[in-house]
């Protein structure tokens, strides 16, 4: 299995991946355009997994200067529970490390008990003192 960089040429499988994972689905904003200019603006930070030719996993990571982001993390049934999602989450937070970026916040939605475990097991903290907000434009 090789873990590389999100390219724009990996926008179908892995939008694909998204929709077929439990808790993630896909939004407004996961069109080719965004995705592809979420790339270009964070080169380098977002992975996929590839084994035998496949995408078995992905996760959007970037920053604005100041804090880091990591979105959309999915990993195929096939390959849960293996380690390839902590893995690609310790390269993402490296990179945004070498970028300079000492905190990175994620998103969860409120019923996915299974991600907010997986965040709490890699020492992600809760932030009940939050709510998020969104704005269509």
């Amino acid at each position: 299995m090789k873990v590389r960089a999100f390219q724009g040429a990996d926008f179908e499988e892995v939008r694909k991946l998204w929709a077929s994972t439990e808790g993630l689905g896909v939004g407004p904003g996961d069109s080719r355009e965004a995705v592809t200019h979420f790339l270009d603006r964070n080169p380098g930070l977002s992975l996929v997994a590839v084994d035998m030719g496949a995408i078995v996993a992905s996760v959007l990571c970037g920053h604005d200067g100041r804090r880091g982001y990591m979105y959309r993390l999915a990993v195929a049934p096939d390959y849960l529970n293996q380690g390839l999602a902590k893995d690609m989450v310790r390269r993402c937070l490296a990179g945004l490390k070498a970028a300079g970026i000492v905190r990175c916040l994620l998103l969860v939605q409120e019923d996915n008990e299974g991600a907010r475990l997986f965040w709490e097991k890699l020492g992600g903290r809760f932030r009940s003192d939050l709510v998020g907000f969104s704005i269509d434009v």
